[in-house]
């Protein structure tokens, strides 16, 4: 009997449509952008700055180097598993069935949650008040309609939202630096008064939030084109590309409101433009929160289904899910379930609480990442070994000092998974 491929081992194979490889590595760079710039610019320097002060800076940093080492082990792991379900599918190859799974649940729910972030404030740059909910509800639909009509409508949307959040950070950066009322007072990070080196770590982890979105493109693994080439380069382009952003950000920010200001307000950019004499150009910041959020949604949505299509081959998910759209190429069942869910908990969705959890849920993800990349062998090693140490013991620390209600939460919902898991695998004997 002929075996599975060398390096697939455990990939399922289905028997319907598959998923076609129309990425380049621009296209797979601009949806990675597209994930990091939306999901933090505009959301998590405000949590950021309520743990550490002006040494979010730092936390900045942290996360930063962290982001590097995940981001390497997922290359060299993609590289070697060119399918869709990233780290999923990866330590289910290296380190067995069930991390694999906690890997894929985290993924899956955490994200589900920065999904409703991200809708949430789409909505508060672009509903008008009491409205909020209603058009949330409305972009999560809109986005998965585009998805469902296949990975290239999802790229050429991405490279127009990419284009727009651009041009909206640099005019806003320009108006707070020329319109008066910056100083660097406000850039002096001091972690003994400021919540100390544990409010620092709390941040970084807050801000790992902010570039997670990467992920997006090794679980796309399956629709990119040469993807032994394209995702470690278009991993690494992406990832320095939002480092830039948000370090720029980040600075002007803490510059025009101190860091108490932008502790105390859920719309900083908006705040630190309209602080300054470039207060007309305030709209400006609107459209770019609201285009950044709306592609990160579209990037999650995407993200979320690859994986969720990997693990429904496998039945960690109902296999109800496993199932590409004859023509469209897409996991429309997978994506469908997981607008519901969004739809659903956005109700009840706090936006603090979300990038919490989402971060615990991601980070104890790229630690099975990190744990599966040190065991491969030396044809498909990228990086050398003690980098995917740094990664996995910089994401138990960042883990460790996340607000309480995440990781309680966290740990919860990781309960909940494992339980279920248990129970399928009993009635499948």
């Amino acid at each position: 009997m002929t075996g599975p491929p060398p390096g697939t081992r455990g990939v399922a194979v289905s028997t319907g449509p598959g998923l076609v490889r129309r990425l380049g590595t621009a296209d797979a760079v601009l949806i990675g952008l597209g994930s990091m710039i939306g999901a933090g610019v505009f959301a998590a320097f405000t949590p950021a700055a309520a743990a550490a002060g002006a040494g979010l800076l730092i936390g900045l940093a942290i996360a930063a180097v962290v982001a590097y080492c995940n981001a390497m082990a997922s290359a060299q792991l993609a590289a070697q598993y060119p399918t869709s379900g990233g780290t999923y599918v990866y330590g289910r190859e290296r380190l067995g069935e069930w991390w694999g799974f906690l890997a894929g649940w985290g993924f899956v729910v955490g994200k589900t949650a920065s999904c409703a972030a991200m809708a949430l404030t789409f909505a508060a740059y672009a509903a008008p008040a009491g409205w909020q909910k209603p058009v949330a509800v409305a972009a999560v639909l809109t986005v998965t309609a585009v998805n469902y009509r296949g990975v290239t409508r999802t790229a050429g949307l991405t490279r127009i939202v990419v284009a727009v959040v651009l041009a909206a950070l640099a005019v806003s950066v320009a108006a707070v630096l020329l319109g008066g009322g910056a100083s660097a007072e406000g850039l002096r990070p001091d972690p003994s008064a400021e919540g100390g080196w544990y409010g620092v770590l709390q941040s970084a982890g807050l801000l790992f939030f902010a570039f997670a979105g990467y992920a997006r493109i090794a679980t796309m693994g399956e629709e990119v084109r040469d993807p032994e080439r394209t995702i470690p380069r278009a991993i690494g382009l992406a990832l320095g590309g939002a480092l830039v952003v948000y370090a720029s950000v980040a600075v002007v920010l803490l510059a025009a409101l101190g860091p108490d200001g932008v502790a105390a307000t859920p719309t900083p950019l908006a705040d630190a433009v309209e602080r300054g004499s470039w207060a007309w150009v305030s709209p400006a910041v609107g459209v770019g929160a609201a285009a950044a959020s709306l592609g990160a949604l579209l990037a999650l949505v995407a993200g979320i289904g690859r994986t969720g299509l990997a693990m429904a081959r496998q039945a960690d998910l109902p296999r109800f899910l496993a199932a590409v759209h004859p023509r469209f190429r897409v996991p429309h069942r997978v994506e469908v379930t997981v607008a519901v869910a969004v739809c659903a908990l956005l109700l009840v969705a706090d936006l603090r609480d979300a990038i919490g959890f989402s971060s615990f849920g991601v980070l104890l993800y790229y630690l099975v990442a990190n744990v599966a990349a040190f065991t491969q062998h030396a044809e498909h090693r990228r990086r050398p070994r003690w980098l995917q140490v740094l990664g996995a013991a910089g994401c138990l620390a960042l883990v460790a000092t996340l607000p309480w209600t995440a990781v309680v939460a966290g740990l919860a919902v990781f309960a909940v998974g494992v339980a279920y898991r248990v129970g399928r695998l009993r009635l499948a004997r």
